[in-house]
């Protein structure tokens, strides 16, 4: 079985501020809450009930705004979504490499299932519903040994769960920031990791580097 290595979704993999903006502007506008789309599209990665929270919206109304939000993200946030530069060539460098590919994400899962299909993204395990250090249980359930994401919770998970963690600037986090929180390497975009794997940038990490590039069917998960 070869290396499994994990992407976090969005701003790793995928882009959806174009639909985040207007689903939290509708979601202010059914509740009359002060819900900032532009802000919460700017700053991806926490979950859902935590930038509420942030924003001020009361605990109790906290549950029953969660589950509006994700009743109309499949037709407001899904279709407006696009995969990220490097995205797809990254995924698949892995599974050329004999590998697997999971997503582990912040995201409602079965909402991150219909971005991983709607884009055709070679995805083998995709597991929801996980935020910073809480990712290291499926990193680890999976035998992750790298996860690739945008956040500094995510670096905050790899190291959790004993993997590499790689950084990539495409989110709200800058290099700095991702280097500080404990990135073995921060690419400016998906487009470099390929090129970084077929070198050998995870032969010390106690993977198996990369062999020649095999032929394998996508699957989405």
């Amino acid at each position: 079985m070869g290396m499994c290595v994990g992407f976090d979704l969005d701003m790793t993999l995928i882009d959806p501020r174009e639909g985040m903006v207007p689903a939290m502007r509708r979601l202010a506008e059914e509740t009359g809450l002060d819900l900032d789309g532009e802000r919460f599209a700017a700053n991806l990665g926490p979950p859902l009930h935590q930038v509420l929270r942030d924003f001020g919206a009361p605990e109790d109304r906290i549950p029953g705004l969660v589950t509006r939000f994700r009743d109309f993200y499949p037709d407001v946030v899904v279709p407006r979504t696009v995969a990220l530069p490097g995205a797809l060539a990254a995924l698949r460098a892995v599974r050329d490499g004999g590998g697997r590919t999971l997503v582990v994400t912040g995201k409602y899962a079965p909402n991150a299932a219909l971005h991983v299909a709607e884009l055709g993204l070679p995805v083998d395990t995709l597991v929801g519903d996980l935020w910073s250090t809480g990712k290291a249980a499926a990193l680890t359930r999976h035998g992750a040994v790298a996860y690739v994401g945008d956040h500094v919770g995510d670096m905050r998970g790899a190291l959790a769960a004993g993997a590499v963690p790689i950084g990539v600037a495409t989110g709200p986090c800058p290099r700095e920031e991702l280097l500080a929180a404990g990135a073995q390497v921060v690419f400016d975009s998906l487009e470099e990791f390929p090129g970084w794997l077929r070198l050998g940038g995870l032969s010390g990490s106690g993977a198996p580097a990369p062999g020649p590039p095999a032929p394998v069917p996508d699957r989405a998960g």
